[in-house]
């Protein structure tokens, strides 16, 4: 009686390769959507934080604990005075107010070297909200990205 060799065959082995495959195949869209997920998520927690500090910036100026320029807006110069702070005028040491540690990046911007706050678009206050430009004051901030989210909506309009 012969023996008969215990293995795979060729067929055997090229199915199996082929089912893996598929299964990668269809796992990749499932991958990608999770991470541009993920960057949205991202996005919007970077914007509610920006967008808080320039409101708690505004809040302060209003009750005077920041100086104000007589006719300024009371919004932030830049965003960068968000996170070197103003002094406090109210306080008799002459403390300094900070409104953010650090400022986030736009995570859709596609330079990973360039600074954070190059990464945001800038709205003053006095441009309108269907052609935000920058001006004396940082009134918003919105993604320069040109892609749109999950939901269809722009980046630049969330």
């Amino acid at each position: 009686m012969r023996m008969r060799s215990r293995g795979f065959t060729l067929i055997e082995l090229i199915i199996t390769v082929a089912i893996l495959g598929l299964l990668a195949s269809a796992a990749m869209p499932v991958a990608e959507l999770v991470l541009k997920r993920s960057r949205e998520h991202e996005l919007r927690d970077a914007l509610r934080e920006l967008r808080g500090a320039i409101d708690a910036y505004k809040i302060a100026a209003e009750q005077g604990r920041i100086e104000v320029e007589v006719g300024a807006t009371g919004y932030p110069p830049k965003l960068a005075a968000l996170v070197e702070g103003v002094e406090d005028v109210k306080d008799p040491e002459g403390r300094m107010i900070y409104f953010l540690r650090r400022l986030p990046r736009d995570p859709f911007f596609p330079d990973t070297e360039a600074r954070p706050e190059t990464t945001w678009g800038l709205r003053s206050y006095e441009s309108p909200p269907e052609a935000p430009r920058p001006g004396e004051d940082v009134f918003d901030v919105y993604s320069l990205s040109g892609r749109a989210g999950l939901n269809g909506v722009p980046y630049r309009e969330w």
